[in-house]
C-alpha cells in the first residue's frame, strides 16, 4: 500500500483496530509492507489523526466518509478480447445517468437496456460521472473519491460488467470524469497534500493545484486516473467536465500531458482511445494536436449548436439564448461550428471565441439538442417534448443526426420522453443541503426563468427523493403510438447517418441555404429540407430532387423538380438527382 502525503510527519495504515506505521519514500510517498487481501477494509491516518479513505481508493462500500476496500481489478474475466474499439469521431453517442436510466438505478440494470440502444443504432454510450459521491442519489459532479465507482450503482465490479456487456453488443463506452473540482462533502484530499491552491479560483472555490512547484504529483493523480479507467476498465473514451476550469499556467497544460499519455496507451493496447472536452472557450486549439501546439483533445462539446437550435424552435431568448434564435444563426453553427467566434457575446459581455479553421474535421465537435445540463439546469428540468410539437422534435433530431458534427442523444429523447431530468443531491449535512436548496432557488431567480414559467415557479427540492423519482425514465412510453413513431424516426435517422455523404466531417461537404422559417442543409449529394413554420411552405433545393430517403410527415410532402412542398413543422431527406 502506498499513499502520497508530502507534509506528513507520520502515516499509519489502519485496518480494523490495527494501526501500522508506514515508511517514508522519496517524493513525499509512504509505503506499508503489509499486503492486504482483496476485499479488506483499510484507511490511512496522518500524524495520528482520524482514519481517512485512500485518495486512490477503487472501492468505497461504506460511502465516501468510510474506510476504503481493496479491489482486485484483474479478477474480472473479460470477454471482449475481440473488441477492436471505436473512436468517438462520428459515433452516435448516447448520454445517460445510471441512477435514473432504469427504475433500479444500477449498472447491472442498465445492461438489460443495452439492446434498446443496439436497436436504435447507438455506437457509444456516455455515462454521467460514476466516481463515488456523498449519499445515494446525485448527478455525480460532486464526486470526491475519483478512483472509486459509486457503490449504489454497483461498485467497480459492476462497471467492468457493464463495459464488457456493451462491448459484446458492439457499443463503445465513454465515461464522464471531473477533474476541475471535488464536491464539498467527503473531500479529504487536502488532508494529504497540496491538491488545491489559492493562487487560482473557480466557481467551486480554490482551484486544483496544476501549476505550482509542488503540483507534479497532483497532475499525476489526474493523468493516472484517466489512464486507469481506459486500461483497467476497458473504457473507450473520457468526457472531461468543464476543462476551462482547469487553470494551468505551466509551460505544458495538463490536458496536453493527458492527451499524450492517452495516445501512448492507445498504441499499447491497440485500440482507439478518445478524449472529449467540455469547453466554454470556443477555441479549436482544444482539438488541435499537441505536436501542433494544441491541447490534443479528440473532440469537444459544442453548446452553440444546441443554443442556436433550441432558441429557434422554442422561441426562448432568456439568459444565454439572447444572441441566438434566427435561422441564419443556426446555419452558422452548422457550417462554422461556433456562433461566437470572435464576436461580441451579450451574455458574457465581451468578445468571445475564435473561428474554426475550415480544414478542421467537423466530427471533432459533439452536437446535441438535449443533454444533462441543458435539460437539468432548467428551473423545472423539463424537456423540449413538453413544449414542442412532434414535428419540431423530428426537426431537431434531423439537424443533430444529419449535420456535420458528432451527434449525441440524451437518454429518452429518442421517443420524446416526457419525464423531466431535474437536479438532485443527497447531502447528509443539514447546512449543506439547505445551501444547495437556496443556491438553486437563487440561480433561477435570474436568467429570465420566472418570465418563462411564470412568477409563481417552484423549483423542485434537490434533496427530495421525489425529485429523483420524477427524473427516472418511464420505459412504458416507447410503446405508446406517438412515442413509438418518434422512436422509429430516430432509428431511421441513425441509419441514414451511415451514408458516406452524411458521415463526412469535411467542411466543404456541408452547405446551408435559408429562407423565412426554412432551412436546406446540403450534405454532399443529400439534402435535408426543413420547414420550421407551422404552416406549409415551398423550399428550393438548388438541384433536382431524386429519391426521398425519409420524411417525418410523408403525406405533407410533394416534390416538384428542384423544389419540395412541406407541411408545417416537417422535415424531409432527399437524395439529389
Amino acid at each position: 500500500m502506498r499513499v502520497w502525503a508530502p507534509d506528513a510527519r507520520t502515516v499509519e495504515l489502519v485496518s480494523g483496530e490495527a494501526r501500522t506505521p508506514m515508511s517514508p519514500e522519496d517524493g513525499g510517498w509512504w509505503r506499508s509492507a503489509d499486503a492486504l487481501a482483496p476485499g479488506t477494509d483499510y484507511a490511512f491516518a496522518i500524524d495520528g489523526g482520524p482514519a481517512l479513505p485512500d485518495p486512490r481508493s477503487a472501492w468505497q462500500p461504506h460511502g465516501v466518509h468510510g474506510p476504503s476496500r481493496t479491489f482486485d481489478v484483474s479478477a474480472h474475466a473479460w470477454a471482449d478480447a475481440g473488441w477492436a474499439g471505436r473512436s468517438s469521431l462520428g459515433a452516435v453517442i448516447y448520454e445517460l445517468h445510471i441512477g435514473t436510466f432504469t427504475p433500479e438505478g444500477t449498472l447491472d440494470a442498465a445492461i438489460a437496456r443495452l439492446d434498446h440502444l443496439v436497436a436504435l443504432g447507438v455506437e457509444m454510450v456516455e455515462l454521467m460521472p460514476v466516481a463515488a459521491f456523498p449519499g445515494t442519489a446525485g448527478w455525480g459532479y460532486d464526486g470526491v473519491a475519483l478512483y472509486a465507482v459509486h457503490e449504489p450503482y454497483g461498485g467497480p465490479a459492476a462497471l467492468q460488467r457493464f463495459v464488457d456487456a456493451a462491448h459484446g453488443r458492439g457499443i463503445a463506452v465513454c465515461l464522464d470524469v471531473v477533474y476541475n473540482h471535488l464536491g464539498p462533502s467527503g473531500n479529504y484530499l487536502g488532508a494529504y497534500g497540496p491538491y488545491f491552491t489559492e493562487r487560482h479560483h473557480t466557481p467551486w472555490g480554490a482551484a486544483v493545484n496544476l501549476d505550482g512547484g509542488d503540483a507534479a504529483e497532483v497532475r499525476a493523480f489526474v493523468v493516472d486516473n484517466a489512464v486507469r479507467w481506459l486500461r483497467d476498465f476497458h473504457i473507450d473514451a473520457l468526457r472531461l467536465d468543464a476543462v476551462h476550469a482547469l487553470v494551468d499556467d505551466s509551460d505544458r497544460h495538463v490536458l496536453a500531458e493527458l492527451a499524450d499519455a492517452v495516445a501512448a496507451l492507445g498504441s499499447e493496447v491497440g485500440r482507439p482511445l478518445s478524449l472529449i472536452a467540455e469547453s466554454d472557450l470556443n477555441d479549436a486549439r482544444m482539438v488541435t494536436a499537441t505536436a501542433d501546439g494544441g491541447l490534443g483533445m479528440t473532440a469537444q462539446w459544442n453548446d452553440d449548436l444546441h443554443h442556436a437550435l433550441h432558441a429557434l424552435v422554442t422561441g426562448e431568448r432568456q439568459g444565454y439564448y439572447a444572441d441566438f434564435g434566427s435561422v441564419a444563426t443556426l446555419a452558422k453553427a452548422l457550417t462554422e461550428v461556433f456562433v461566437h467566434a470572435g464576436e461580441f457575446s451579450s451574455f458574457r459581455g465581451k468578445v468571445w471565441g475564435a473561428p474554426v479553421p475550415p480544414e478542421v474535421d467537423r466530427r471533432r465537435f459533439v452536437v446535441f439538442s438535449q443533454d444533462h445540463d441543458q435539460v437539468g439546469n432548467r428551473a423545472l428540468g423539463d424537456r423540449p417534448s413538453r413544449a414542442l410539437s412532434p414535428g419540431q422534435l423530428a426537426i431537431s433530431a434531423a439537424v443533430v443526426l444529419l449535420g456535420p458534427g458528432t451527434p449525441m442523444l440524451f437518454m429518452g429523447e429518442e421517443w420524446g420522453a416526457t419525464t423531466p431530468f431535474q437536479y438532485f443531491t443527497d447531502h447528509a449535512e443539514p447546512e449543506l443541503a439547505e445551501g444547495v436548496r437556496e443556491g438553486r432557488s437563487r440561480e433561477f431567480g435570474t436568467h429570465g426563468w420566472a418570465e418563462l414559467y411564470g412568477h409563481d415557479i417552484v423549483v423542485p427540492d434537490p434533496q427530495s427523493p421525489e425529485t429523483v423519482v420524477a427524473s427516472r425514465l418511464d420505459w412504458d412510453e416507447p410503446a405508446r403510438p406517438d412515442n413509438a413513431r418518434l422512436l422509429r424516426f430516430y432509428t431511421d435517422l441513425v441509419r441514414l447517418r451511415r451514408e458516406p455523404d452524411i458521415a463526412s466531417g469535411d467542411r466543404a461537404a456541408t452547405a446551408v441555404q435559408t429562407g423565412p422559417d426554412q432551412l436546406v442543409m446540403r450534405r454532399g449529394g443529400i439534402a435535408v429540407a426543413i420547414n420550421l413554420a407551422p404552416g406549409p411552405a415551398t423550399l428550393a433545393l438548388g438541384s433536382a430532387a431524386g429519391e426521398v430517403l425519409l420524411c417525418w410527415d410523408g403525406e405533407g410532402l410533394a416534390v416538384h423538380g428542384s423544389e419540395v412542398e412541406l407541411s408545417g413543422h416537417n422535415v424531409a431527406v432527399l437524395r439529389l438527382a
